[in-house]
């Protein structure tokens, strides 16, 4: 296990979980956002726990790999079906957000694989 992956993953975990808190405490900027994109805020704490599960499952996956696999790709998904919604709902300014959490988890799987 390589110390860039290490670091690499414990810096895409930081940010889902960051991102998953945001969520699941409902800051105003994430609900006005979310709500604009016509998704339901009664998902918002659902949308952030699976964050958090991806989150763990990433720092898991230091010691399991398996885990923080399957942890990576679905982070990947959630923040791909993240990118769908943006530009469904034609906010093509905030398309590079999701992107932004995504690229870490991405890196993530790369180094993971290389390892």
């Amino acid at each position: 296990m390589s110390t860039a992956y290490v670091v690499v993953t414990v810096l895409a975990a930081g940010m889902a979980a960051v991102s998953a808190g945001t969520f699941i405490f409902r800051a105003p900027a994430v609900v006005r956002s979310i709500t604009a994109y016509g998704v339901p805020e009664a998902w918002l704490p659902w949308l952030g726990a699976a964050k958090a599960a991806g989150a763990v499952g990433l720092l898991v996956g230091l010691a399991v790999p398996a885990i923080g696999v399957a942890a990576g790709v679905g982070l990947v998904l959630y923040f791909a079906g993240a990118v769908a919604t943006v530009i469904r709902a034609r906010e093509y300014a905030h398309v590079p957000m999701p992107l932004l959490y995504a690229a870490p988890v991405v890196a993530s799987l790369v180094l993971r694989a290389k390892s």
